[in-house]
């Protein structure tokens, strides 16, 4: 279960980095600033909630095989941009999936620190989005989870599903994939009947 989990992390970084990358060179930066842009995508998340965890060494610090993942992104996204971009239904399809796991990761991580339920759920959230949230800050544009777009609540729900299913004797692998069904259903559908909070006027 834990190797099912660390491979599954290692493709969540991989394709949240290929994310960032694109954003990177569809905002025409160099190579350097697709590197920088893909690490913080795939990898912010884990590390604003380490820090907030007070939890050494911070993931990718204590394992390089997560940098390693991240350039072998970018590399893929160069030289094979045209064919990644005319996959962005699966790409999208993997990036739900990853939302899905991190929360529940992000929250399984913080309920090991003896946090409360509802601060672990909040971590599970800020794994599963703040990456994404510091790439679109740094490429000027308005991040996804502030705009009306169900993304933040499909995580949010995910998380809240872990933390229940953990207080019943369920097998673990079912305690994660549970969650990660719910959270991929919810995102899945607000994009189809394109569902959204209600906005401020």
């Amino acid at each position: 279960m834990l190797e099912l989990i660390y491979i599954l992390n290692l493709v969540g970084t991989v394709v949240f980095a290929i994310s960032g990358a694109l954003t990177a060179s569809d905002h025409k930066m160099d190579a350097f600033g697709a590197v920088v842009i893909a690490f913080i995508t795939a990898l912010g998340g884990g590390t604003v909630r380490d820090l907030l965890l007070d939890s050494h060494p911070i993931g990718w610090m204590g394992d390089p095989n997560y940098l390693y993942a991240v350039l072998f992104a970018v590399l893929l996204s160069y030289l094979f941009k045209r064919w990644i971009a005319s996959l962005r239904r699966t790409m999208f399809l993997f990036d739900t999936i990853g939302i899905g796991l991190f929360a529940a990761l992000g929250t399984q991580k913080a309920l090991g620190f003896d946090m409360h339920f509802t601060i672990a759920i909040m971590m599970g959230v800020v794994s599963s989005v703040f990456g994404g949230v510091l790439r679109d800050i740094l490429t000027n544009r308005v991040p996804l989870i502030f705009r009306k777009e169900i993304y933040a609540t499909a995580c949010l729900a995910g998380a809240s599903l872990y933390v229940i299913l953990i207080q019943f004797p369920i097998p673990d692998y079912l305690t994660l994939i549970i969650p990660i069904v719910l959270t991929m259903i919810i995102r899945l559908l607000a994009v189809k009947f394109e569902w959204s909070l209600p906005g401020i006027k």
